[in-house]
């Protein structure tokens, strides 16, 4: 039996499935035949750039991805890095952005779900969560609504399956007002003697579909993420899976008990574009074929056709290949933990994938056709940077408002440093984000050691393997961690990719320095807008080649990732709104001694803090600043230049003095500069900071010292003891590249900012600080919510 031809589909049905006019030519080429409806409904989810990257493939190549610990990169579910000692952390990041704005709630736990199966999929047990937030402002109450459904969902997900949600960011912007960014990362240990692979192998065994039962929800999800969000797409809740975080629990626990067995061959999750990508994909890896009959699969709906079995993106299902003979053994697995399992297909010699259907040939198409053998557009890159870019580079600080020690006149309005102090810190984007982590149960498991908002990493304790069967060795440290941080200034790309992506990689290596890790690997997300539009291809292509030397220059291998283009909404004019351009690190690190960590807050008062990196009399630009974009409400200049050989001698210098127990705090200075992470050291600790400054240029003005950004710069405190220990080290690794700044005073203390003759600049209470930084997030709420 093979499948057959029918008439052409018109230009309409095409573009229905997000498929190109000289694409649907391709198929029918590849076929020698028109698809029927299923077989179109599957190229259009393979096709989309979702699943097959056509636009962004020729650019990910240049990523560096291999490296010592590097045991599984790009092409697997996970990436998988060995941390020593037997032990191996399995890792990724995955968006789910335009569910999420659809159905904020369901989309966003989905994304949850997609990216546990992901990791538990490759034999690792889940053990932790991050997220990368972006919304509109919070002073819109549709983007409000937007917020706690995305909040809310997470939160439902992570903390019914029992992952604790441990760090992440919360960015908010004008730029992502019709289009939200929901990223989500997830780090698993693996649990199995060997990792397992997704390619099917041997003709003849069975293939298994486990799980939940499909319907139609998630209904070309892939498609519908790879477009632009338009007035009728925000209504396509069809195209927004439902998950079930209990079920979801139970299939973590069948699969890594399957797995121990050694029955299985390979495993593939049925994420986006479910039955689809998971039949096209473990064909095409592993180079056969895979005959697979519908009228097997467990459904929740009647009167199911072939084209809704194929594009349907049910939550909790996989697809396994077995060895022959060991089947039964592996559905008693599933059905003890209350779970669908049957065989519903083979692996075939030919290396196609065939669909059955009422005894009926529904779909025949060549595996790498779908999977591997794809298009791809290697677009032209623009000549010249556009014009927003060059138009904001103009920008200088000579435009502002002369400053002086007291403040600064904006708009006939006269504010003291203390308030730009306060109006900072009540900002969304930098005041805190316990209102988002104390909904997650970011303690459950038991191992989170940090918790969220109290370092610039999230660390998490890794099990002894005692209670970790099958692993090839036992622990001999039993003191192991491992750090994780998502990050990206995205106002820093949009105004300059290549340098604001090397910046989003130096970052993202600083916050697991300063928590004492040792920056491992890369997984990243690729939030942009539409790659056929010059501006949006020069973005895309300009930040992966600055993250690819960032990645390069600080030995961070890229282990996968995932891209999401077409992030833009059409207006009420029909013109596309594109978000700013967004490449989410996800970076883990290692860390050899938990008894060697730090968090961000002061510790003891009379200890001394110190600027690592460029002192405050460098000069540093208020381009791309968080200062300059809310205070003077201008989005221009250029964002820092990245030291790549200071980020390596202050992140090793950070590192080894928390090793040696010089350091007791520890915190990257990013938005807002040095007065926000003094701020946020003395909030975290409730214990004041007197700092004194030299002005030793007339060129320099007050708010590039308070508020400039940039630079490989960390805050740390050291106790007076090992003053002298510490600043030898200093001279000998950084040279003149560090400054005492002052001491850590006690809790009633405050915030001081002195001049060197005793001129106060800032002078602001730790009360009055934590209710700005605190409450800002729940008092903007409260507001649409009374």
């Amino acid at each position: 039996m093979t499948a057959t031809s029918r008439d052409p589909f018109s230009p309409q049905e095409i573009a229905s499935e997000g498929i190109k006019p000289e694409e649907y030519t391709e198929i029918v080429r590849r076929l020698g035949r028109h698809p029927n409806k299923a077989e179109l409904g599957m190229f259009g989810v393979m096709w989309s750039e979702h699943c097959c990257y056509k636009n962004s493939r020729p650019l990910l190549k240049q990523f560096p991805t291999t490296g010592s610990r590097i045991l599984v990169g790009p092409g697997e579910n996970a990436g998988v890095v060995d941390l020593g000692d037997g032990l191996q952390l399995a890792f990724k990041i995955e968006s789910h952005n335009h569910p999420s704005a659809v159905e904020p709630f369901q989309g966003a736990a989905t994304g949850v779900g997609g990216i546990l199966r992901d990791i538990f999929t490759m034999g690792a047990r889940p053990i932790a969560l991050l997220n990368s937030l972006r919304f509109g402002s919070l002073e819109d109450a549709r983007i409000q609504r937007l917020f706690s459904g995305v909040v809310a969902g997470i939160s439902h997900y992570g903390n019914c399956v029992g992952v604790p949600t441990v760090g992440g960011e919360v960015y908010f912007d004008y730029a992502y007002s019709g289009n939200p960014l929901v990223n989500v990362m997830a780090l698993g240990l693996m649990e199995t003697s060997e990792i397992v692979k997704s390619g099917a192998s041997g003709l003849g065994n069975p293939v298994l579909y486990v799980g939940s039962t499909t319907g139609r929800d998630g209904m070309g999800g892939a498609s519908f993420a790879s477009a632009e969000l338009s007035d009728e797409s925000i209504d396509d809740r069809p195209a927004v899976q439902v998950g079930d975080p209990f079920l979801e629990k139970s299939l973590i626990e069948a699969c890594l008990e399957a797995f121990k067995t050694g029955a299985v061959v390979a495993a593939q999750d049925m994420g986006a574009a479910g039955i689809t990508c998971s039949t096209s994909e473990m064909a095409a890896k592993g180079g056969v074929g895979i005959e697979l009959d519908l009228d097997k699969i467990p459904v929740r709906e009647t009167g199911m056709v072939p084209y809704e079995y194929l594009l349907s993106e049910s939550q909790e299902r996989m697809l396994f290949v077995a060895h022959k003979g060991r089947e039964q053994e592996l559905i008693d697995i599933f059905h003890r933990w209350g779970l669908h399992a049957v065989v519903a297909g083979t692996v075939i010699a030919e290396p196609i994938v065939r669909i059955l259907f009422q005894g009926e040939v529904a779909a025949e198409i060549p595996a790498e056709a779908l999977a591997e053998n794809t298009p791809l557009y290697h677009r032209e890159l623009l000549a010249e940077p556009p014009e927003y870019a060059t138009k904001a580079w103009e920008w200088t600080p000579e435009s502002l408002p002369d400053c002086t020690t007291a403040g600064i006149e904006i708009q006939g309005n006269w504010q003291s440093w203390n308030d730009i102090l306060l109006t900072l810190l009540d900002t969304p984007t930098i005041a805190s984000k316990s209102w988002v982590y104390r909904q997650y149960d970011h303690q459950v498991q038991n191992n989170t050691v940090i918790l969220p908002g109290g370092a610039d990493a999230a660390v998490i304790r890794l099990r002894p393997l005692e209670e970790i069967p099958n692993l090839k060795s036992q622990i001999r440290n039993l003191k192991l961690g491992v750090a994780a941080t998502v990050d990206c200034n995205s106002r820093y790309v949009y105004l300059d990719p290549y340098e604001g992506a090397k910046a989003v990689v130096a970052e993202a290596a600083r916050n697991l320095s300063c928590v004492g890790a040792e920056p491992l690997a890369v997984t990243d997300n690729l939030n942009f807008g539409s790659p056929e539009k010059p501006i949006g291809y020069w973005q895309l292509a300009e930040a992966c080649r600055g993250l690819a030397e960032g990645c390069q220059e600080l030995a961070t291998p890229v282990t996968g990732g995932n891209v999401s283009l077409y992030n833009e909404t059409l207006d009420s004019q029909g013109n596309p709104q594109p978000i700013y351009p967004t490449p989410v690190v996800g970076m883990v690190g290692l860390i050899p001694d938990l008894s060697k960590i730090c968090g961000q807050g002061w510790q003891t008062a009379g200890d001394i803090i110190y600027l690592l990196g460029l002192p405050l009399t460098s000069p540093i630009s208020l381009g791309a600043s968080e200062y300059l974009a809310t205070i003077h409400r201008t989005v221009a200049g250029k964002p820092p230049r990245v030291d790549f050989d200071l980020e390596r001698r202050v992140q090793q210098v950070c590192r080894e003095g928390i090793r040696q127990g010089w350091i007791r705090s520890a915190h990257d200075c990013a938005e807002g500069g040095v007065t926000i992470a003094l701020a946020e050291s003395c909030i975290a600790g409730n214990l004041g900071a007197e700092i004194n400054l030299e002005m030793t240029t007339q060129l320099q003005r007050w708010d590039e010292v308070l508020f400039g950004e940039g630079g490989a710069r960390i805050l740390v405190s050291v106790a007076p003891a090992q003053q002298e220990s510490w600043e030898s080290y200093l001279q000998e690794y950084l040279g003149q590249e560090w400054q005492k700044l002052g001491k850590v005073g006690n809790s009633d203390a405050g915030l001081a900012v002195l001049t060197t003759d005793n001129h106060t600049v800032i002078k602001v209470n730790i009360e009055e600080m934590k209710a700005r930084y605190t409450d800002a997030i729940a008092r903007r709420l409260a507001i649409h919510t009374a």
